[in-house]
């Protein structure tokens, strides 16, 4: 909802159940002639390259019909592309809510073979979409939780869309906080998007966008500032992980010295500066780390994909780093985009005013110039104007 007259800023409500039966043909009809409009004209790749801006694909889902600040409008709208461009010979779109995402690789492999791809370029696109899915789930601890995963590619590109929620976890915990044991219902979405890049990095600053308007005070191993607990993480693995017993078994009664697990959300120590969700974070899985260290990883990307490092383990092997050997983390949520294209009072940041217009008149032709009939122009043209003018 709007938070004020023309304020520019909106929240993105999680709602629950399925897009119309009667809205979701027209969606798919209408994304279907600008897809086709934009690969005639620039080609498949550039598609790839606008789904993966936040503020087109937002304005897209606007546009062929969705509700325009709910986080349906993400999933519906890929599910509309992904139905509409099935027969397209040269782009592949696998993945979708829910479990449909777990046949995802399945899904790439037959894709992959359709638009003809060598056997290492689909092993390839299995990889990109299971790390995108484990750094967002685990790298970045923001609180929100992966329910779909959608990937798009090419012969030679491939973009990623995904989205979390707000798990029931994290609101309970910081609706206690303020309000006793009731559970808040305002639960929210956040989405994650990915393109490829010629040397990417997918455990440093890999993203193209995040958008939500709800800012956390994650733990953010993505980001530069954390480049050296990833390493003293890797360093702690490959060099017997035995040695971190200590921090996860409880020690003798007459020993005073504290351990890590110690310091949980009721129990704050001024010497420890990390949130509050952050506090009981320690909880290593030995097993898994010895597995690890069987393994020996060359990298910490290899480490994060080894089957049972979860977002436990690899937390509590960033705090040891941080806490014990003094690495760096970084606290910092790295949204970049809020569902408004910013706000006019400049939080999160300016309105990026250029990029609205150009979003806006790029579809505004693409829909002129579409094969559908001038009623359904006319209510798409509707849309994207009162869409346009709500925001700023």
């Amino acid at each position: 909802m709007f938070r004020g007259k023309n304020s520019g800023v909106v929240d993105l409500p999680l709602h629950s159940g399925k897009c119309p039966k009667w809205l979701f043909p027209l969606m798919k009809n209408l994304s279907k002639n600008i897809s086709e409009l934009i690969i005639n004209e620039y080609g498949e790749n550039e598609l790839l390259k606008r789904i993966s801006d936040p503020y087109w694909f937002q304005s897209l889902g606007c546009v062929i019909g969705f509700d325009w600040h709910s986080s349906g409008l993400t999933t519906t709208t890929t599910g509309a592309l992904k139905e509409a461009l099935k027969n397209n010979e040269y782009i592949g779109i696998a993945g979708g809510k829910g479990k449909a995402s777990l046949k995802t690789p399945e899904e790439i492999k037959k894709l992959g073979e359709k638009i003809n791809l060598k056997e290492k370029q689909i092993n390839n696109l299995i990889k990109t979409s299971r790390i995108s899915a484990k750094v967002d789930n685990c790298l970045i601890q923001d609180g929100f939780r992966l329910y779909h995963h959608t990937i798009f590619f090419t012969k030679n590109l491939w973009a990623v869309v995904q989205q979390g929620r707000e798990s029931l976890r994290d609101n309970l915990s910081k609706s206690a906080a303020s309000k006793g044991s009731r559970m808040s219902n305002n639960r929210y979405a956040r989405r994650y998007h990915w393109i490829k890049k010629e040397e990417i990095n997918f455990v440093n600053e890999p993203h193209s966008g995040i958008i939500s308007d709800k800012l956390t005070n994650p733990l953010n191993l993505t980001a530069k500032e954390s480049e050296e607990t990833k390493k003293c993480s890797l360093d702690l693995i490959k060099d017997n992980p035995l040695r971190l017993r200590k921090y996860a078994l409880p020690l003798k009664i007459d020993n005073r010295q504290r351990r890590l697990t110690d310091f949980t959300e009721h129990e704050r120590v001024d010497s420890f500066k990390m949130p509050l969700q952050h506090f009981p974070s320690i909880d290593i899985n030995l097993k898994t780390l010895v597995e690890a260290y069987e393994q020996q990883p060359k990298n910490y990307e290899e480490l994060i994909m080894i089957k049972g490092m979860g977002e436990k383990n690899i937390r509590s092997l960033a705090l040891i780093s941080h806490l014990v050997y003094g690495t760096k983390l970084s606290w910092k949520d790295p949204v970049k985009y809020s569902f408004a294209h910013g706000g006019k009072d400049g939080w999160p940041y300016p309105v990026d005013e250029n990029k609205i217009k150009e979003n806006a008149e790029f579809l505004k032709n693409a829909i002129k110039e579409s094969e559908i009939g001038d009623k359904e122009k006319t209510k798409c043209l509707r849309r994207l104007n009162n869409y346009y003018t709500k925001i700023l």
